[in-house]
């Protein structure tokens, strides 16, 4: 192995008080990089509880909900005593916003970007005003052009931060999402599963984990699931998570009529995600935009369990080498309908459940990615 380096990693949240892809992706390589020959130190926005839960590795430098200034401010006060204390080989950022502040702290390092999505257009689609999106776009350019390395976790995330934020593709290194693939393949059997989380043994079960915002497409899938009731008429879907959308989503299911076939389950802990995934037949992520790699594809992979996803952004790269018949061929609610239906009567043939840990293993597990990302920081340092 290369001699050892030592990296700053600037996230956003942790992920145990605030779970999100990117805040996942920070922890994973919180616990990691250290197997592949890097020692970790990181900021967050978070509580005084998260130095502890992090091993001492982790600062938090501002809650997470105080004011935009104070946690600036405190974001380039925390970058500050982390600089004091120990000058790092590299410096890795996963959020523009408190990357920012840290501008000029760390003169003479090589700089990391790992890219998880336009934050800009992400908000756009929220519902954020034209000013706000403008402000942070021209932040995330300039957080991004001071990259020496760039990780993607797709060849589509690439193509924006080219087009849209004018990084060098030479600079741009494509490395996928990971899972603790050990996690996630339970062990179980489908209905052991079942058993323990109180679901029905003699349905056939679908499963959706997003966040409750229209560039999910979860109003696709709704829709797709009274398509899907005609020629399955005992299908469950169960959908998982949180946001603005839930009371016109519940409102979709009752107008739709079905309320029998479509459940909103809310949050979902983590401990017992890998259990839902184990459970279902199979995963739906219906993303209609802006999906650079899509962690649920994966983490259903890992525990066994084929996912069928729309051709949006990442989400054929992360499952097409696995097999074809797991991307649609579009998004909206017929495509959708027509490929569930398909899947489930085995029209469309969906590779097996040990098929599924092993490209998972293969591919996605964490000390595969962390290899690749080490070693791009050292090129960051070697061509600094």
């Amino acid at each position: 192995m290369s001699a050892s380096i030592d990296s700053l990693q600037i996230g956003m949240h942790w992920f145990n008080e605030r779970p999100g892809g990117l805040d996942r992706m920070f922890l994973a390589l919180i616990e990691s990089l250290p197997a592949q020959g890097v020692s970790v130190r990181g900021m967050v926005a978070g509580t005084p509880g998260v130095f502890e839960a992090s091993g001492g590795r982790v600062h938090a430098f501002a809650q997470a909900n105080a004011q935009l200034g104070r946690r600036l401010w405190h974001a380039r006060a925390q970058s500050q005593k982390l600089r004091d204390a120990r000058m790092p080989d590299v410096v890795a950022t996963h959020f523009a916003l408190y990357a920012a502040p840290t501008a000029g702290v760390f003169s003479g390092v090589p700089r990391v970007v790992h890219f998880h999505g336009p934050w800009a257009s992400e908000s756009g689609m929220e519902g954020r005003g034209r000013l706000s999106r403008i402000t942070r776009h021209a932040l995330e350019r300039i957080v991004y052009r001071g990259g020496t390395r760039h990780i993607v976790l797709s060849h589509a995330f690439a193509d924006i931060l080219r087009t849209r934020y004018g990084v060098r593709e030479d600079d741009i290194r494509v490395v996928p999402g990971c899972v603790d693939v050990g996690r996630f393949d339970t062990g179980l059997t489908r209905r052991q599963a079942r058993k323990r989380l109180g679901l029905p043994q003699d349905r056939p079960l679908l499963f959706c984990v997003r966040r409750l915002v229209s560039r999910m497409g979860l109003e696709d899938l709704i829709d797709a699931m009274f398509v899907v009731k005609q020629t399955v008429p005992d299908v469950l879907l169960t959908i998982a998570g949180k946001g603005p959308l839930e009371p016109q989503l519940q409102a979709r299911i009752v107008a739709r009529g079905l309320e029998r076939h479509v459940r909103l389950a809310g949050f979902v802990a983590d401990a017992v995600l890998p259990l839902w995934y184990c459970a279902s037949d199979m995963t739906v992520v219906p993303t209609v935009a802006l999906e650079g790699f899509g962690l649920t594809t994966i983490e259903s992979l890992a525990a066994g369990t084929p996912v069928l996803v729309t051709p949006v952004g990442g989400l054929p790269e992360a499952v097409m080498p696995l097999s074809p018949d797991l991307v649609l061929s579009s998004s909206g609610f017929q495509a959708l309908g027509g490929g569930i239906a398909d899947a489930l009567s085995g029209t469309r043939v969906l590779p097996s459940a040990q098929a599924c840990r092993d490209y998972a293993r293969a591919h996605f597990d964490h000390p595969v990615v962390a290899a690749q990302v080490a070693q791009i920081y050292r090129e960051a340092i070697d061509a600094f």
